[in-house]
This record gives C-alpha cells, structure tokens and sequence, in this order.
C-alpha cells in the first residue's frame, strides 16, 4: 500500500542543506504579490542587460529546471534514477517565431530522443507544437488547413514535416514521444496531427501519445471517441491525462471574445472527469497505454487502487505516473519507491528562454490551492523528523 505521507522517501536525496534551501525558495514564491514583482523585474533586467542571470540560476532554475543544455541534465537524470525515477527531457524554449529557430527546437527535440535511446533512465521524450510552428500560424491553422493562404499552407507543411521528423525519429529508436496539449484556440490543429502521427506509428505499441487537458469538459468524450478512432483503425492508443495550465487564460479570453468557455463549472468536475478517464483507460489497457501526469494525491492513490483492483501489475509499462522537477516528490518519490513506473518532467534551456515557464511554475505554485503550502509543510515535516522532533505541522 501506497503512502504520501513518508517524508523520509519524499526527501531521501536531499541533504538537510538542499532541504532547508527548498523551504526557503518555497516560502519565497507563497507570496503572489512577490512573484508579480519578480516575473516584472527579470523583465526589465533582461531588457536593460542587469547580470541577474546568475541569480535566477541559483534558485528558482535550479528548482524547476535540469540545465541549460541538454548534457547539463546528467547529473539531474543519474539523481533521479538512483531511485528509480525515470527523466523526461523537456526542451522549454517557446513562442520563437525565425524558421532557423523553429528548426533548431526541432533538432534539439530529435537530439533528446537519441539521447534516450541510450538510456533507459529516460523513458520517454516530448515537445509542444508551439515550440516548432509559429503561434499566429497554429491559431490560424487550427480550423483546418483551407483557412490557409498559399504561402500559410506551405509554411504549415514545413511544421508537419518537424511533426513528422520528430514521430518518426522516436518509432524508429523506439522511444515514445509526448504532444504536450496547449491553448483551446491551438488545440484542434494538434489533436489532428497527433491522431494522423498515431495511427502510422502505433501499430504494434504507444510510440506518439497526445495529451489530454482535463479542466476542458469536452475531453472525457474526446478521449472515448479517440478510443473508438484506434479501434476502428486499429491502432494504439498513446494518451498524457493532465488537468491543465492555461484555466485562467482560457476562462479570460472566452470572456473576452464572447464563446463559451471550455473550462469545467468547477474544480471538482474537472476531478471526476480525470478519474473517470483513468477507469476507462484501465478498461482499455488493451487498446490505451497511458501517463497519469498529477500532482493530486488522490487521483494517484486512485489509480494505484485501479491496478490493485484489476490486477495490473505495478511495473506494467503501458501505465506510467509523471510529476515536474521541484513539485511533488513525495508522489514521485513514494510511488518509485513501491515499484510503480514513475517518471520527472526535466525542463532545459538558456535561462532566458525558459523564463516562461519558470513564471508559469512559481504562478502555478501561487495560485493552484494549497500548493505551495503542501510543498512546505512536507519540507518542515521531514525537517522536523532529521531533527527527532515528533510534532509535525499537517500537510493538506
């Protein structure tokens, strides 16, 4: 049986210097009003050429990210294995908009695919659609291609050409490969691109997955028809279940532009969905291989009790349970630790260019309920244990 709650395995590679600097940081991005003023002032340091990089890469880099190259990460990947954790590489650089750019986002993807071919500590690799196309393009592409012009079209045959590089890269070194899911407004161009990858390389097993976004209410049907779709077609079906990071953004520009949102009525909803969609892949192990990407104990204690209940053996390689770098290892960690295939999202990149998303984790940490609290009263708990202090603070 599966516990959350054994600080000691949570923490097992940290040191009480690498635990006391992990309580600092975390009380650090607690505070939305602190985060707002730091996402505005590396802004304007970046801007004004401040030497504020060194900063960034000693705290807030150092928590969330593996390196700024992708040999950086070795240590970070040989870390994580020692206790049984997979590393998915996760190439953080978005919203380029220069084709050399966009090409070489392509070929870093490519190089971490090889990179896993030679090391079974990485089990999967991945990349966002976003980090090879244009941004402007893929809304415009997202209806269909007819909305094209002709120089539109021949421009978004060269993104479906680094699709293609890419999925076909990972079938031929057998290395699976996640489409990361995105904006609404960008999304159904990418399901299409990652169902047409699908069918052609998920004959014999999941090679591509796509990546559902549960806080969506359309994506618990979506994931049943996806089902009948490999059926129907006979192949694999490859699915990432995520609640989701854009909610707010997504609920802002339906208001704005006058559509119905595609956001759940409430938080709750969007649980049942998730756990819902985690039955009916258990269901369909012999059509559906999944990740359950979730910083939620519950819907993973859920699934941990699906396979018990259905006698699905815990290093089955058709399930796979994922968390990211610096937020909720012990989830990560207790998981690995009772045998369950157990893998960390890894995010690389020049500091500058992942700065979107290291904002996107300290806001996540802020404004996603009880997160940052959780995070810290796990910390003080184990901090409390090394000490042979028995009172702990709760966690929840």
């Amino acid at each position: 049986m599966v516990s959350f709650d054994d600080t000691k395995v949570a923490f097992a590679s940290k040191s009480d210097k690498e635990l006391q600097w992990a309580y600092r940081l975390f009380k650090m991005i607690s505070k939305p009003w602190l985060v707002k003023l730091g996402n505005i002032g590396q802004n304007v340091a970046f801007a004004i050429h401040l030497p504020i990089k060194g900063l960034i890469k000693k705290t807030i880099f150092r928590q969330f990210c593996g390196g700024e190259t992708i040999d950086d990460c070795d240590n970070q990947i040989a870390a994580l294995n020692k206790y049984n954790i997979g590393t998915i590489l996760d190439y953080s650089v978005e919203g380029m908009e220069a084709e050399k750019d966009l090409d070489a986002t392509k070929d870093e993807i490519i190089a971490t695919i090889k990179k896993a071919k030679d090391n079974d500590a990485i089990p999967f690799a991945v990349f966002k659609v976003t980090g090879i196309c244009r941004t402007k393009l893929l809304e415009k592409a997202n209806p269909g291609e007819d909305k094209l012009n002709d120089a539109e079209k021949a421009e978004w045959d060269r993104v479906k050409g680094r699709v293609e590089e890419i999925c076909k890269t990972g079938h031929e070194l057998d290395v699976p490969v996640f489409i990361d899911a995105e904006d609404s407004w960008f999304q159904d161009g990418i399901d299409r691109l990652a169902d047409e990858m699908m069918a052609k390389y998920n004959k014999q097993k999941a090679i591509i997955y796509n990546t559902l976004q549960m806080y969506r209410h359309d994506r618990l049907e979506f994931l049943k028809k996806s089902h009948q779709t490999a059926v129907e077609k006979d192949f694999v079906l490859g699915i990432k279940l995520v609640r989701g990071a854009y909610m707010e953004k997504e609920g802002q520009r339906a208001m704005d532009k006058g559509y119905p949102t595609p956001i759940q009525k409430d938080k709750a909803t969007t649980d049942l969905d998730f756990n819902a969609a985690l039955k009916f892949m258990c269901e369909n192990l012999d059509r559906v291989w999944f990740c359950a990407g979730t910083h939620n104990e519950y819907s993973s204690k859920y699934l941990t009790d699906l396979m018990s209940e259905m006698g699905i053996d815990k290093s089955d390689k058709r399930i796979y349970f994922a968390q990211l770098l610096g937020m909720s290892d012990h989830i990560s960690y207790n998981l690995a630790h009772s045998g369950y295939n157990v893998a960390k999202y890894v995010p690389y990149g020049p500091v500058k260019k992942v700065m979107p998303y290291l904002v996107r984790r300290a806001q996540e940490n802020t404004s996603v309920a009880g997160q940052t609290g959780r995070e810290l009263a796990l910390i003080i708990r184990e901090r409390n244990r090394r000490k042979g202090k028995e009172e702990y603070q709760p966690v929840g």
